[in-house]
């Protein structure tokens, strides 16, 4: 039912499903992340080059699927910190194959804080080759345990929702087709049983 980020990708970690839960399996863990979005990467340097393992636990549906995507998902939130980018993601129009990860990834990071944030970014292939489409930072933006999230795709339209909220949107038309899936974010300790999804939910259409 599922392409595995590791199993499948190589380059990625798997999803895991356990307890009636699915967070991220094991990563790394040797680089962490610094990007200039997330404030710890050099500031007057915006075009610099993101630094990290980037093996995130990444997972898509097997099957055909029609190019318009909406996944709604229940967020599973324990032990927030700040310590950790601990994110809470699904994906559109992606695929995975062997050293290739493509398609369009919805994220909302599990805080509550100044310092949560939603975003839209664009994979295009090779482990940490992705570009932001779109990004908003605020206590607004971030999911805590039982949050619906939801991500649609229609057309080039790519749009973000929290609890039925629309809190961010993108425009980018890179891929026509792909899966839905799911993924967290890399870099998370020992914490990725502390965060993951409970529900998930797809339906697709051709436009």
């Amino acid at each position: 039912m599922w392409v595995n980020g590791l199993t499948d990708g190589i380059d990625w970690a798997d999803v895991v499903t356990e307890d009636g839960r699915a967070h991220g399996g094991k990563v790394r863990m040797s680089i962490a992340e610094r990007r200039a979005e997330q404030g710890n990467l050099d500031g007057s340097a915006e075009e610099a080059a993101p630094e990290g393992d980037y093996d995130d636990p990444t997972a898509v549906l097997t099957g055909s699927w029609g190019s318009n995507q909406y996944v709604r998902a229940t967020v599973f939130s324990r032990n927030q910190t700040e310590d950790y980018f601990q994110e809470v993601e699904i994906r559109l129009r992606s695929a995975i194959a062997p050293h290739s990860c493509t398609g369009y990834e919805v994220f909302w990071r599990c805080l509550k804080t100044e310092n949560a944030y939603a975003e839209i970014v664009r994979w295009n292939g090779a482990i940490g080759t992705f570009k932001s489409l779109a990004r908003n930072q605020g206590p607004q933006f971030g999911v805590s345990d039982g949050d619906v999230v939801e991500a649609t795709i229609v057309g080039s339209r790519i749009t973000s929702y929290i609890n039925g909220v629309e809190v961010l949107s993108a425009t980018d038309d890179t891929y026509a087709d792909g899966a839905p899936g799911i993924g967290f974010n890399f870099g998370c300790g020992d914490t990725y049983v502390d965060h993951g999804f409970t529900s998930y939910e797809v339906d697709t259409y051709e436009g």
